[in-house]
């Protein structure tokens, strides 16, 4: 009788052991699965969506896998669960990549349009490097705010930034050649010629000491 009840409660454990592991195994296959479709989902926003709400989304992946991780703790068959969770993160890493880049380039073309219109003032056009917007009656004022701004910030412009004047510059006196043909004032254009004298040495002297600093910091 006592083998009877022994081998009955025997049989009553394994029965609770083999529900429990059934009930774990199911949970990582739930949570697991949450982690894979989060991912999935994610992979497929526009890259500006995702720039936009990055944070959250990014907090959503690491507590998604976190759990998913911790329900594999006391399953058995964690081989293709884990191959699962790889394959996934992986996933995420390469959409990750994708979203870096594509936010470096959006930054570095804001902050090229931020440089510009601090350089040709509040009438610049966006990325409009035909400079349709000066005419005969702004030119001298697109000059004026140039070279005062050049001549405040001389100091502090890297030789990329000075390259890059140098272009504006460049485009701003082509522009110019067809104001000219479209009634520019000798008085405007007397002030602009004086404007041109003072632009030069200091974009000569300037990035020649900016290109200096620039070597003298690589070599430390």
């Amino acid at each position: 009788m006592k083998t009877l009840k022994i081998t009955t409660g025997l049989c009553a454990l394994a029965l609770a052991f083999t529900s429990c592991q059934n009930g774990q195994s199911e949970n990582a296959k739930k949570e697991v699965k949450a982690y894979t479709s989060y991912v999935d989902s994610i992979s497929n926003l526009e890259l500006a969506e995702a720039n936009a709400n990055w944070a959250n989304i990014e907090n959503g992946y690491n507590n998604h896998k976190a759990i998913a991780s911790e329900n594999l703790i006391h399953v058995d068959e964690k081989e293709q669960f884990n191959k699962d969770i790889e394959a996934s993160t992986a996933e995420f890493e390469a959409y990750k990549q994708k979203v870096v880049a594509d936010k470096q380039e959006k930054d570095l073309a804001a902050s090229k349009n931020n440089f510009r219109s601090t350089l040709l003032g509040e009438r610049y056009v966006k990325d409009d490097m035909d400079f349709s917007w000066i005419d005969k009656d702004n030119i001298l004022a697109v000059y004026q705010n140039f070279v005062d701004t050049v001549d405040a910030n001389k100091d502090n412009y890297s030789r990329e930034q000075w390259d890059e004047i140098k272009l504006l510059y460049e485009a701003i006196d082509t522009r110019k050649n067809t104001v000219e043909k479209e009634g520019l004032s000798s008085a405007d254009n007397r002030k602009i010629a004086a404007l041109k004298l003072k632009f030069a040495p200091m974009y000569s002297v300037n990035r020649i000491a900016a290109k200096s600093n620039e070597n003298a910091e690589a070599k430390e």
